[in-house]
Parts: structure tokens; sequence; C-alpha cells
């Protein structure tokens, strides 16, 4: 009977932390990407593309033929930008010079800068605003600016952005990497003794774009752009240990990250970043600590 009884408290505790950790969103999942109530048609267009949005300012025959995109993408195609310093060097990336191009940086990238760069795509929506409310261990010296390549710190600066493109490609093993490996379709494999577990202390939602058979990272890698501040994990879902439920977000992040967490030494956000980042991770380590929310 006892055994039992350790047993039924021990269920009901994890339950209760799983439950602590489930939300449910009040206000609209598509967040800041509502543009001011347009909501889907703000970036795409049901007809003719960026001319049917009334958005065409150079003739592209290619307009709105991939996702129907509605935003003008003239001014970026061709453009080289190089992307944030690590480790392993900074990146350069030259953008695809149509929408039928073919490779992954025409979604992962060029589409999310016709909005969000402020140096070739000066016409896009974006105000140089965040419109989430941020918590309060965030700076609030200045307005956290969100238009890449001119951001307060120079025009045409990309070096402190993330690295993406198809040259800012993920590797396993070394110094810097977890214990995974590559599958000849350059799908990330979390099969390792440390990568493994992590994928069931957190794990594995990012969504590496595919070039040469080789995963390669683009902005949509970490950010799911139709959702700003939920991620569902649907039951018995295999890239993660964590229960069934909606959790928490920020910023279109496309998995649970939540700075404003009021845990006493929440780890999530440290969490998201070494999905990729594995060399910083407790299970390369030797810790023991798993995912606090």
């Amino acid at each position: 009977m006892k055994r039992n009884l350790s047993i039924a408290m021990l269920f009901l505790a994890s339950a209760g932390f799983a439950a602590a950790q489930i939300t449910t969103p009040s206000t609209d999942v598509l967040g800041a990407h509502l543009n001011y109530g347009r909501g889907c048609a703000a970036c795409h267009a049901p007809h003719s593309g960026a001319y049917g949005n009334g958005n065409a300012k150079t003739a592209d025959a290619t307009s709105g033929t991939l996702a129907l995109w509605g935003e003008d993408v003239s001014s970026l195609y061709g453009k080289t930008i190089v992307t944030g310093k690590s480790e392993h060097g900074s990146y350069s990336e030259t953008l695809p010079s149509s929408l039928t191009a073919g490779t992954p940086d025409v979604s992962g990238v060029l589409m999310c800068l016709s909005c969000h760069d402020g140096n070739y795509a000066t016409g896009a929506m974006m105000k140089n605003k965040v419109y989430e409310t941020l918590p309060a261990t965030y700076g609030t010296a200045n307005d956290i600016p969100t238009l890449l390549g001119n951001d307060q710190t120079g025009t045409n600066n990309y070096l402190n952005d993330h690295p993406v493109g198809l040259n800012a490609v993920m590797t396993c093993g070394g110094t810097y990497d977890w214990d995974c490996t590559i599958s000849s379709t350059g799908k990330v494999q979390m099969t390792g003794t440390n990568s493994s577990k992590f994928v069931t202390n957190y794990g594995f939602f990012v969504s590496p774009g595919t070039y040469n058979n080789t995963p390669v990272v683009m902005c949509t890698t970490c950010h799911n752009q139709h959702l700003m501040n939920v991620v569902n994990i649907k039951s018995g879902a295999t890239n993660t240990g964590l229960p069934a439920g909606t959790y928490a977000t920020m910023f279109f992040i496309r998995a649970p990250y939540n700075p404003a967490s009021g845990t006493a030494g929440s780890n999530q956000t440290a969490q998201f970043c070494r999905q990729c980042h594995g060399g910083e991770a407790n299970e390369m380590n030797g810790s023991t600590a798993v995912t606090t929310f």
C-alpha cells in the first residue's frame, strides 16, 4: 500500500509539473503578424502576388508564384549579406535571384527579409518596434529593432545578426556540436548518448533547411512566422519528451521559450539555443540538470 501510495504521489507531482508549464493564449496566435488587422493578406495575396497587394515596385515575373507571397522581394534579389560571426567565422549569403530559385533560402530567408530588412527592402511594413510585452529582465534603454541591416549600428551591418543562409551549415561532433549524426538526406539525427537525452529533457523543435543534402540555418529554422506566443506539442510527439499541451513562447520562436517565467532558475530560453549549440548544453558537460520552466 505504501509503495502504491508513493507511486500515486509521484504521478500527481509529475502531472502538476506538466500542468504548470501548459498555457492557454488569450490573444490571437498570429500576434504581431496580424499587421494592424490585415492578417494573412499582409504577407500573402490570393491573386497576382505583390501586384495584387499593391506592393509591386519593380517588374517581377515570379511575384507570388511561391506561397502566394504578396510582398515585393525584387530589391533583395542577388544581394550578398555577411551575417554573424561565430567560432567558425562569418557567413556570406547571396540571396536568390527569383522566387523560383528552388533553394531553401527563398522561403527561409528572402521572404523574411522582404519585411524585416531595413537596408535593401526599405518599403517593408516593419516600424522598428517590438509588438510584444517584454519581461522586466530585458533592457529598456532603446527600442528593440527588428530591421536587419539598419538597426542603429550602421546601415548594411548584418554581422550582429545570427548566421543564416546556404553557407550556415549545421554540423555534428567536435568541440561545439552535439554527438548527433547527419543523414544522407541532410536531416539532423539527435541519436547520440547526450543528444538523445537532450531531446527527452527539452526537445528538438528547430527546422533546418536542406541544401545539397546538408542541414543549413534559415530564419525559419528558429522562427515559426505563424505562431507568435504559443507552441503546441501533440500527444505522441517524437521530437521531445515534454508532456503534450500548449507552451508559452515569444518572438515567434518555434519551441518553449519564456523569459518572462517567474520560476527561479528557469532555463528554458537557454535550452532553446542549446538545440544547435550542443557544446554549451548540460548533457554534453556532465550535468544532470533538465528543463526548468
